[in-house]
């Protein structure tokens, strides 16, 4: 797999070409090798987490074709660049990072490049992968069954009444419930923050 033709293809994508996207470039063709792809699987059969987004996501997307379209690229935010692959048919699962020191190593292959962007740029496109990356095998604490789900199960929240798709249901209480109303939801209704005028009780009203 050609670096060279994945660093155009995300520039391309992505308008520009920066340094985390050269990091998700390499870790994309990395995590591919350390599962044993000479190219990207077809089929569903590779899942990448990626956890950040961002610029590194799409150097991830241009190696591996995983989307979130195609429910093959999922993003646990963590503000890390770093990026786990799971083959799904044999559930191998490796973890994938720059080295803690990639950016003080980066200015070592570009000696001539001041200026720090720059360096790191130039730099992680031509580091060994050793010098540039950490590998990880690791296990999921969700089975990458669990977290794909089944395609065409729906059911409805017996609280707001939503519609819930690929088994992102909670049962409480014998109850099916969405996320949000089960107490795991990322927002607040606006309505259910509003705070109510108080009103005149009926002996307030005669003292007035």
């Amino acid at each position: 797999m050609d670096l060279e033709y994945y660093l155009k293809k995300s520039a391309a994508d992505h308008d520009h070409l920066c340094p985390r996207q050269v990091l998700g470039v390499r870790i994309g063709l990395a995590g591919l090798e350390a599962l044993g792809f000479s190219e990207p699987p077809k089929k569903k059969r590779l899942m990448v987490i990626c956890e950040t987004d961002g610029c590194f996501v799409d150097g991830i997307t241009s190696v591996t074709n995983c989307t979130v379209g195609h429910r093959t690229l999922r993003v646990e935010d963590y503000g890390k660049i770093a990026a786990t692959f799971i083959d799904v048919q044999t559930k191998q699962t490796v973890r994938i990072a720059p080295h803690p020191q990639v950016r003080e190593r980066a200015y070592a292959y570009v000696p001539q490049e001041k200026r720090h962007y720059f360096a790191q740029l130039a730099g992680y496109q031509i580091m060994p992968v050793e010098e540039l990356l950490v590998f990880e095998p690791v296990t999921l604490l969700t089975p990458v069954d669990q977290i794909i789900g089944r395609l065409g199960v729906r059911v409805n929240c017996a609280v707001c009444g939503e519609e819930i798709i690929n088994q992102r249901e909670i049962i409480r209480n014998g109850m099916v419930l969405c996320r949000a109303c089960a107490g795991e939801s990322y927002y607040r209704s606006k309505q259910s923050m509003e705070i109510k005028k108080p009103t005149l009780t009926s002996l307030e009203r005669l003292h007035e």
